[in-house]
This record gives structure tokens, sequence and C-alpha cells, in this order.
């Protein structure tokens, strides 16, 4: 296949990963007021897992996913994603989908202004001006100290900061591990970990059609992030990632739909800010 059309295929994936993962958001806050927030994180886990196994498994052996040469770095990565799921998780009772999802996009601001100190990588004085910058632009979302901010938005700037070391620690970890194994750790540590914590809060679901979205939920978020993986095997980074920004447009759209809820203007003032400091990153990053 040439170049333009494995391009388009990959921005394909990535924009159907980021509607499956705004899809997710909107099951766990349509089921946050009904289920207890530790089973709605087991479910999205368990189901990452399982549907990882499902795809990997037959072909590169079961347990061969799980041989690492980096174990402490691969639980560490575990800890972090489950920490910054369940950050998000227990905000989207309480956030818009708009907001979270525009303050959640401080991640990869935050991967450039670690990746001095965790990586030696070289930050650049641009790129701590356009960090500040966007910082200033979550600030705006949040608006701390006026009669409109919603406290639980630090939940996703935890979220966040978690996300954004478990990207940094999967940098750390590639050039000693398969994608498949780094995958599998993803959510194992997780999955284990709920396992055994979800039946002291288990709350069997009162509808038919909670159960049909707390199954999807697990679905929905491991086929988000094959679909990513697919789209950057297509694609170079520095043309797919920005298209993770369509998520903004799709978490309005469907938390007008689901909720009602009308982002505010300074959500997309916010929002603009972000990302036109992490595209401005990125293609800093591409010129070397």
């Amino acid at each position: 296949m040439s170049r333009e059309p494995r391009i388009l295929r990959g921005i394909f994936f990535i924009v159907l990963a980021t509607a499956l993962f705004v899809a997710m958001n909107t099951g766990v806050k349509l089921l946050r007021p009904h289920l207890p927030t530790v089973e709605l994180i087991w479910a999205r886990t368990l189901g990452h897992t399982l549907f990882i196994f499902a795809i990997f498994g037959p072909g590169h052996g079961w347990w061969r996913l799980l041989q690492t040469r980096k174990p402490g770095t691969q639980l560490a990565r575990s800890l972090l994603l489950l920490a910054s799921t369940s950050f998000f998780f227990s905000a989207l009772g309480w956030v818009p989908l708009a907001e979270a999802t525009a303050v959640s996009f401080t991640s990869p601001l935050v991967v450039a202004a670690l990746a001095g100190p965790m990586l030696a990588e070289r930050v650049r004085l641009g790129h701590w001006v356009a960090i500040g910058v966007g910082l200033a632009g979550a600030l705006i979302v949040i608006r701390p100290g006026v009669g409109g901010a919603d406290p639980y938005l630090g939940l996703v700037i935890g979220s966040s900061c978690c996300y954004a070391v478990y990207q940094i620690l999967t940098r750390r970890v590639a050039g000693h591990d398969r994608p498949e194994t780094s995958v599998t750790y993803s959510a194992l540590l997780g999955t284990l970990v709920l396992s055994v914590v979800v039946p002291f809060y288990w709350q069997t679901p009162a509808r038919l059609l909670h159960w049909l979205i707390l199954v999807v939920i697990g679905l929905l978020g491991g086929l988000g992030h094959y679909f990513v993986a697919q789209a950057l095997r297509l694609g170079p980074a520095s043309v797919i990632s920005p298209f993770h920004y369509v998520q903004l447009i799709a978490a309005a759209v469907m938390g007008y739909l689901a909720f009602g809820d009308v982002p505010s203007a300074w959500t997309w003032v916010g929002a603009a800010v972000i990302i036109v400091s992490g595209l401005y990153i990125a293609w800093r990053e591409t010129r070397g």
C-alpha cells in the first residue's frame, strides 16, 4: 500500500478510536449514579485484558505475552494507568464530558515537561513556553477562584499526570519488551487488584441496559487502544496524533445528546489554547 492510503487509514483508525473512547466515557457517566466507581473501573480493566488476550494470545502464546525484561517498570505502568482511569472515572460523576476531555489534553504537555528529568531529553525554551501556555489553557477551563470553578476537574488533572508518567515509562520499556507485552501489562495488574476488591463494593445492575453498558465499557476501551496502535503503525505520529483532538468535538456532541450539557465559551477557549500548545510541541518534535 502506498504512503497516502496508509496515512488515510491511520487517520480513520485514530478518529474511530477517539469515538470509541468518548462512547466509553459516556457509558461510564451514565452508570455513575447507579453503580460504584470501583465496579466500573473493574469492568473497564477486565474487558481490556480479555480483549488483549483474545487478540494476541493465539498468535503470540498466552504466557509469552507476560514475559518481560522490565517487570518493575511494567507493574508501575499498570498501576499508573489504573490510577489515571480511577481519577477520570471518578471525575465523570461530576464533570461534563467536554470539560473533562479538554483538561485531559494537558497530558502531552506534562510528558514534554517530564521528558527532561525522566528521559534525559533536551527540553527547549520554546517547549517550556508552550507547556506554560497549555497549562494556562487548562486554568481557563478550570477557572480556579471563580464562582463557576469545578473542584472535581482537579481529578482530571491527576488523571492526566498519571497518564503522562505512564507514557514516559512506556517509552522506557519500548526497547526491552514487545508492544504486545506492554499492552497486556497495561491493564493486567488493575484487573487482578480490582478483582479482589470489587466483591466488597459489588452492586448488581438493576436493568438489562446497565448490564449491557457495563460489558461494553471494557470492550470499547480495548478496541480503542487497539485502533490507536493500528493508526500509529500506518502513519507517522506527527500526522496521526493531532487527530486525537477530534475527541473534544465528539465529547461535546455526546455530552449534549446524552446529558444536555452545553460547553461554556471558557471551555472552548481553554481547549483551543491547550490544543495549539500541544500541536506546537508535536510540530517542533518533527523538526528536530
